[in-house]
């Protein structure tokens, strides 16, 4: 009965019911180039192919260029000087199958309006999906530079990443407050550019990163000011734009401060606890772990939008605390206490371990909820048997 949990409540499938899909996408890139491209690129897919397939087989590519890079770069050394680099045909790759995964991305709502199949559970999957795929792609190009001397510290990458992933949440949080989801300008940007940047290394060699880019610029340092600079100067001013526009219009679903701000709840004790972790870890748990690091830290995050996607969809409240922040709570705690000065590796394994099931369990049932609520098989076009 326990694995049978059932996380979506009855008001929030009532909810779904009244939902409507409302979204506004600005991007000159994304509309003069990106559509176009992907309208011809959905012609090529079989009218049987369910879109909830597509999008999970380009989250499939990031994860398995995350696994390759992982691979051939454990510890993200392998771009420093005097090291042992990643062979080329490894950033051919992972070149070519994280822009086919963006590409997929892009085209599984298109399918799923050709086959006339569009469902919020579709939605839901997709942008679930998106949330968890922020870690792999960012901690995956990490390595193209590296940790070495002309590289970017693993401190750098874990805020470089934070900001990624409130990137990614403001969107929502927009959604949750305004009703419409206004699709940032930053993704179709760096996905295209990562792509290139990945064939490039291929070409010229990651020892071509070691040179200034302009004056004593170096290349990581524009790897970090283009992230945080989008962040900043594009994601944040639009985001307040049009909550301020809708404030204006008089059209904001929630009127008090702390319903408006209750989604960043969870994030936010997420950051300080993950935070506190490291400036506190006996063993320098992010500089002997940065990969899992992020993972688990990621991974958790995902949880945390994936309620909010729920909550903002089904026009419900969002949920105040996040339960898996409770076990990395009693970590930080140990930790602190100095308790954990030798068996700290292995529980951040644990941890990773536990935060994963729970997401996937979660993500499951919910998944299973909905399709058995609106009576539709999941991976395929066709309705489920009354059998």
């Amino acid at each position: 009965m326990a694995f049978r949990y059932e996380y979506v409540t009855a008001e929030q499938l009532a909810g779904f019911d009244k939902y409507k899909y409302r979204a506004v996408d600005t991007n000159p890139l994304s509309l003069y180039v990106m559509h176009p491209f992907w309208n011809t690129i959905v012609k090529i897919f079989p009218t049987w192919l369910a879109p909830n397939l597509i999008t999970l087989s380009g989250f499939l590519l990031l994860i398995f260029n995350f696994l390759l890079m992982a691979y051939f770069d454990p510890d993200f050394f392998a771009s420093a000087s005097g090291q042992k680099h990643v062979p080329g045909w490894v950033w051919i790759v992972v070149g070519i199958l994280n822009f086919v995964a963006y590409t997929l991305d892009g085209v599984d709502g298109k399918q799923a309006r050709r086959t006339n199949s569009s469902t919020p559970l579709g939605e839901l999957f997709d942008h679930g999906l998106d949330s968890w795929s922020c870690v792999y792609f960012v901690v995956t190009v990490y390595s193209i530079f590296g940790r070495g001397a002309t590289g970017v510290s693993v401190f750098v990458l874990y805020a470089l990443l934070w900001v990624v992933l409130f990137s990614f949440i403001l969107s929502h949080w927009e959604k949750y407050n305004t009703g419409i989801l206004f699709l940032p300008w930053g993704y179709d940007i760096s996905q295209v550019t990562i792509s290139v940047v990945y064939i490039v290394t291929a070409v010229v060699g990651v020892e071509a990163w070691y040179e200034p880019f302009l004056f004593n610029f170096l290349y990581r340092d524009l790897f970090t000011a283009m992230i945080i600079g989008c962040a900043a100067c594009v994601t944040l001013p639009m985001s307040l734009y049009n909550f301020f526009k809708a404030y204006r219009n008089n059209t904001l679903k929630h009127s008090s401060i702390y319903e408006t701000m209750l989604p960043f709840v969870s994030p936010c004790l997420l950051f300080i606890l993950s935070t506190s972790w490291i400036l506190c870890s006996p063993s320098d748990i992010l500089e002997t772990h940065p990969r899992l690091f992020y993972y688990m830290v990621g991974t958790a995050f995902t949880n945390i939008t994936c309620r909010l996607i729920v909550c903002q969809m089904s026009n419900t409240r969002c949920q105040t605390l996040n339960l898996l922040l409770v076990p990395l709570a009693l970590v930080v705690l140990l930790v602190y206490l100095q308790l954990l000065p030798h068996a700290e590796p292995i529980v951040l394994y644990l941890l990773s371990i536990i935060i994963t099931l729970a997401h996937v369990h979660y993500g499951i049932q919910v998944v299973n909820q909905l399709s058995n609520h609106f009576k539709i098989l999941p991976f395929s076009l066709r309705k489920p048997s009354s059998d």
